[in-house]
């Protein structure tokens, strides 16, 4: 399993995209990073092309991209547009799949909840049916998307991986798929044996330890039990390290170390 890390999280309101740590990744050992789309849709060509250019120079690529639509790109609700959804996901996938991105994480809650008064049933179609379209825009572009179910306290959409599931098949696209972010799924106290349920569709994963959304740094039976399950369903892709923290530059190596520990004895209970 490839691990890495978003960037966008460590320092959001000066460097919202993400890349400032791209070289303090690279040199603690890490396989990628993973940047905010968003707020690389909105560079300028010249900056973006200096960032680029910077992933390129680091030693490791962008292999993933969160953060997929902005707020202000409305996806449910009345004045959600199919058009300038589409022409926004276009631009941006043009940008990811240029830094050689292989994963788009469609979560974008303050694009997608479900505006007070609308029926929550046609904002689910609205849902599928952009992300019915996006999935061979997707493809085009060598980009999975996958959908991200986040806690009630951050959307009031798509909020358990079960539903992510059933949007999953409802789309019936090879390149939308699922992610499975640890610090969701116990916020939302969902089963962990929805990852067996889930098997190959799951696409891309989130780690963060539930408690203050912080960097891992210490390891727990409960994130082997997480691990193992991910091992039993056959996932050996991408664990994005998705967590707030004081200080990064200790705390990053030693989570490192810890996902490390927890994949290498996935599926080994010898090791507990």
């Amino acid at each position: 399993m490839r691990l890495g890390c978003c960037g966008s999280m460590i320092s959001p309101t000066a460097d919202p995209i993400g890349i400032e740590i791209v070289e303090d990744l690279a040199a603690m050992g890490f396989d990628y990073i993973e940047l905010s789309l968003a707020d690389m849709a909105a560079l300028s060509e010249g900056q973006f092309r200096a960032m680029a250019q910077r992933v390129r120079q680091s030693g490791i690529r962008c292999e993933a991209c969160n953060n997929f639509f902005p707020p202000r790109v409305r996806l449910t609700g009345a004045d959600a547009k199919l058009t300038v959804a589409l022409d926004y996901a276009t631009a941006a996938m043009d940008r990811a799949a240029e830094l050689r991105a292989k994963i788009i994480v469609f979560g974008s809650s303050g694009a997608k909840n479900v505006p007070a008064g609308f029926d929550h049933g046609d904002a689910w179609k609205q849902i599928v049916e952009l992300l019915k379209n996006l999935g061979p825009l997707a493809a085009a572009r060598g980009i999975t998307l996958a959908i991200e179910p986040l806690n009630r306290k951050e959307s009031n959409i798509v909020n358990l991986a079960a539903e992510g599931l059933e949007l999953v098949q409802q789309v019936d696209h090879p390149n939308v798929q699922l992610l499975i972010d640890y610090y969701h799924l116990i916020m939302e106290q969902e089963d962990l044996a929805i990852i067996g349920g889930a098997g190959a569709g799951i696409r891309h994963v989130h780690f963060a330890q539930v408690e203050g959304r912080i960097f891992p740094t210490q390891s727990s039976d409960h994130f082997a039990e997480f691990f193992d399950r991910l091992h039993q369903a056959g996932y050996s892709d991408r664990c994005s390290i998705e967590a707030h923290t004081r200080d990064f530059y200790s705390d990053a190596p030693r989570a490192l170390r810890v996902l490390k520990e927890l994949i290498n004895g996935a599926g080994d209970v010898s090791q507990r």
